[in-house]
Parts: structure tokens; sequence; C-alpha cells
């Protein structure tokens, strides 16, 4: 799969990437990753991993947690098999396990729950005060006027068209090297109308949540990923659903990282509605490494 020239078309890329092929009951095959990319962005083994568990489950249960392991750097070259087992199937709860398989090796493992839509207590934690999205540029004009003096790392990542649309109320952090509070906050959403299946939702939802996560940690020592001395990759994922909503709204992405110790970081994220609404939530803890020798990534 190549990356498409247009937004539109990038999100019907990842449209069709995480519309799986079923092979046999429990087991389905998903689309290879990005050509030139060295290995399969996480969010997508999310994204398909939790579509092929919800095919196992009943639509009236949507999912409400799932954490998955990284096993293994993906093969971008290759198609991932997602195998389903069945745990459970309760009363009121679903469980799945799944493991994504490639060269006949486990790359992902991830455990999810479903539950039947019940009334309850009812709390949320309070959305920051930030610009809304429309004040704010596309991170791709915005940054246009500083892509020559960023390196081709950097520049390729600004310059490329993606199916999830970002607004950054502060961009400066990828201009400097000054050390910052771990804290970022991302206005995403889907770059285009998605279908009205929650799974469809829940799934962009999950791919679009390991964009940003882990670079949080590196706000506080004034890195980025593009970085040469820097090797960062997700250890593992935890995502939340707590209420209804739709992807290609504009949500607002919190995110911050109270600790990196022993070459790991951990990181936090709320995801609220423009509204206010809590949508869902996350943490992360990835390998946060600095490179002893010279490294430059293709």
């Amino acid at each position: 799969m190549s990356i498409p020239d247009t937004p539109q078309s990038a999100l019907d890329a990842l449209l069709a990437t995480l519309d799986l092929e079923p092979l046999e009951d429990n087991l389905f095959r998903g689309a290879r990753g990005i050509e030139g990319w060295q290995r399969v962005f996480g969010g997508q083994v999310l994204g398909q991993a939790l579509v092929a568990a919800a095919r196992t489950v009943d639509p009236e249960r949507p999912v409400h947690s799932l954490h998955g392991y990284f096993l293994l750097a993906g093969d971008p070259s290759r198609a991932i098999v997602y195998d389903v087992e069945r745990i459970r199937d309760g009363g009121s709860f679903t469980t799945r396990r799944v493991k994504a398989i490639q060269h006949g090796r486990p790359i992902f493992s991830m455990s999810s729950s479903f539950h039947k839509a019940e009334a309850g207590f009812e709390h949320q934690s309070t959305m920051p005060d930030v610009p809304l999205p429309e004040a704010l540029p596309n991170p791709k004009d915005a940054m246009a006027g500083h892509l020559d003096a960023l390196p081709a790392a950097m520049r390729s990542y600004w310059s490329r068209e993606r199916p999830i649309d970002m607004r950054v109320p502060d961009l400066s952090r990828y201009l400097t090297r000054e050390k910052k509070t771990p804290l970022q906050n991302i206005w995403i959403k889907a770059a285009g109308r998605l279908p009205d299946d929650p799974v469809v939702h829940q799934a962009v939802l999950a791919y679009a949540s390991d964009f940003t996560l882990l670079d949080t940690a590196l706000i506080a020592h004034g890195k980025l990923l593009f970085d040469a001395d820097v090797q960062l990759a997700s250890l593992d994922h935890g995502l939340w659903f707590h209420r209804p909503f739709r992807a290609d709204e504009w949500m607002l992405y919190v995110q911050d990282s109270p600790s990196a110790f022993g070459a790991r970081g951990f990181c936090r994220g709320s995801i609220y509605s423009r509204g206010g609404t809590l949508i869902a939530s996350v943490v992360q803890e990835g390998l946060m490494r600095q490179r002893t020798s010279a490294f430059v990534p293709s």
C-alpha cells in the first residue's frame, strides 16, 4: 500500500486496511503496512486486532477496553493474520483474546472486553481550556516555512498527507530543543466522513491513539522521535472507551508523561469530544532508549 496523495484517499486506504478478510471461523487477514516504512505502525495493528475481535461479538455489545502488547516489529511487506480466541461469553460481558501473526510468530497480543449497554452512575474529568480546532492552522501549512531547516525524516512527516487530521495548539516543541513539561494537547479526527458502524469509529480512534502518545515523554528531554540518537517503540497500549462518539468529529487528545525510567517512558491520554465529553482514556509504556552510536533512520 503506497501513501495516498490526498487526505480523503489516505482515509480510504485506512478503512480498506481495517476491513479484514475472513479466512475461517475466528481467523482473519489484514492488509500489509505502508511500503517504505521500517515496521508496521502500531496503531494499524491495534485497529485491525480490534476489528477482528469485534467480528466475533454480538454488535449489541460494544468494546469498552483493550490492552495489547507489541512483541515484535511488524513486517510491512507481509499481511498480518489475526487469530481470535473466544475466552468468555457471559450475561453482561464478552472477552476476546487476539494474536497477530507474521512469519509464523506472534508480533502482537491483545485482550479486549465487550459490555452490553447499562445505565449507572456517571461522572467525568473536565476538559482543559484550549483553542478550538477552527482557530488553529493545518500543521502542514504551519510548518511549511520551516521545512528546509528540518531533518529529512521530519520534513517527510510534516509533508505527508495522513488519514487523521490534526490541529496542534503549540507547534514550538518541534522547532526547539528546550526541555518542557511533558504535556501536549492535540485535536484529532478522521480526514473525512466515516461509515456509521461504531466499530469503525472505535478502530479509527485506536489507530490514532498511537500517533503521538509516546512522543509526549520526549518533551521533558528536548528530544523528538525523529532524532537519530533516540530509539522509541511502543511496548504496550491500553485503551478504555467510556462513551459513544464519532471519530470523524473533532476530539481533543490530552497527553502527559508522569514518568520515564529504565529506558521506558510512561504516558497517559484523555480523549474528549469538542463539547467536553470524555470519550476514552489511554495509557502506554514504550521503549525510550538513548542510542550510544550514530544511527540514521530510513
